[in-house]
């Protein structure tokens, strides 16, 4: 069973720091996914492990400007699998960004990509774990 303390989130949606306030999260005041990457890589060089994928979802980095990912402290070194992972996500941001702007979403349809980004990370979460 994963100690609940161990558990951080880095995120860049309301919904989850909203959902979420007693769980370590890193919250970023950007709507920018590469914000997210960049941090979450950050934390992997100081020894923690992803527990989502970057990239989980079917929306591509242009298409919502919301992510979240759940990671555990370790402090057992750098994971280079995970390393891989988020270096692949920031370069496929930076492959759709580049062929492709994010669209400047009206507020409904943004409050949308955060239920999303929302619903991914609650269904990360088992029943032995604690949710509040």
């Amino acid at each position: 069973m994963l100690d609940v303390a161990n558990l951080f989130i880095v995120t860049n949606n309301d919904k989850v720091l909203d959902k979420y306030p007693n769980y370590n999260i890193k919250y970023i005041n950007s709507e920018s996914m590469y914000e997210v990457f960049i941090t979450a890589r950050d934390l992997i060089h100081k020894g923690y492990k992803l527990l989502t994928h970057p990239m989980s979802s079917s929306l591509k980095a242009n298409q919502t400007p919301y992510k979240s990912i759940l990671m555990l402290k370790k402090n057992d070194g750098l994971i280079f699998e995970d390393l891989e992972l988020i270096e692949n996500a920031i370069e496929n941001y930076n492959k759709f960004i580049k062929n492709r702007k994010l669209t400047d979403w009206p507020e409904n349809i943004k409050n949308d990509f955060k239920t999303v980004d929302l619903s991914l990370i609650e269904s990360c979460f088992s029943k032995t774990l604690p949710l509040n």
